[in-house]
């Protein structure tokens, strides 16, 4: 299966809500992807697979294992762009998950994609 996919299902297996908005569940799969048909998939399997229910625009997560700062974020110095603001970072922090990682992203960006900050 496309690496995406799976990266995408391990993300949406580690989100900090009891729901989120369909929309809110689908720029967190943006971080893995921007393709419609990939993101589609990630949904689709993702219910398939039993990770998420869906339900009139309200994705609900079915695992209440969480990103963890300590252990789940890896942080490393050198020449990075924010994945999702796009700002130029000496310090990147990457979301590292069994099925690859995600990033890099800035510090306060960080936050925000592991729902910390809404």
């Amino acid at each position: 299966m496309d690496d995406r996919v799976e990266r995408g299902l391990a993300l949406l297996e580690r989100l900090e809500h009891e729901e989120l908005p369909l929309a809110a569940a689908v720029d967190r799969i943006e971080l893995v992807t921007a393709d419609p048909t990939v993101t589609r998939t990630i949904l689709d399997e993702a219910e398939l697979r039993g990770i998420i229910e869906r339900e009139e625009g309200v994705i609900r997560p079915q695992s209440r294992a969480y990103v963890g700062f300590e252990e789940d974020v890896v942080v490393r110095e050198g020449e990075f762009s924010c994945e999702r603001c796009g700002s130029s970072l000496s310090t990147g922090h990457f979301i590292s998950l069994e099925a690859g990682e995600i990033g890099p992203f800035g510090s306060s960006c960080i936050r925000k994609v592991t729902g910390r900050d809404e």
